[in-house]
């Protein structure tokens, strides 16, 4: 399985950022997806989640701020950013459900 994420950036607090990732190896539309992040000296934390029938789960830290969405034609799932946080600053990856590989990550930081 190889997952590609992509998006990151600097943006202010407040501001929005449209993360997304790319998977391979598997098939795509069977599998449930997940984004996770990772802050400095902290766990990898699970953000969000979409099944393959489209069922939405998230973190109570991002409820109501970020949206998870996926495209099985392209193999892609995004995650938008929206109303971001300093805290919210971290390496951001895409995991498939029960799965061994973790892509490099792309990294997001919420600074003025």
């Amino acid at each position: 399985v190889q997952l590609v994420e992509s998006g990151g950036g600097l943006v202010q607090p407040g501001g929005s950022l449209t993360l997304s990732c790319t998977a391979s190896g598997i098939f795509f539309a069977l599998n449930t997806m997940e984004w996770y992040r990772q802050a400095p000296g902290k766990q990898r934390e699970l953000v969000a989640l979409i099944g393959s029938s489209g069922f939405r789960s998230y973190s109570d830290s991002v409820k109501g701020r970020f949206t998870i969405s996926r495209d099985n034609a392209k193999k892609l799932v995004y995650l938008q950013l929206n109303n971001l946080r300093p805290e919210d600053t971290a390496i951001y990856y895409c995991h498939v459900n029960k799965g061994a590989d973790w892509g490099q990550g792309t990294q997001v930081t919420v600074s003025s």
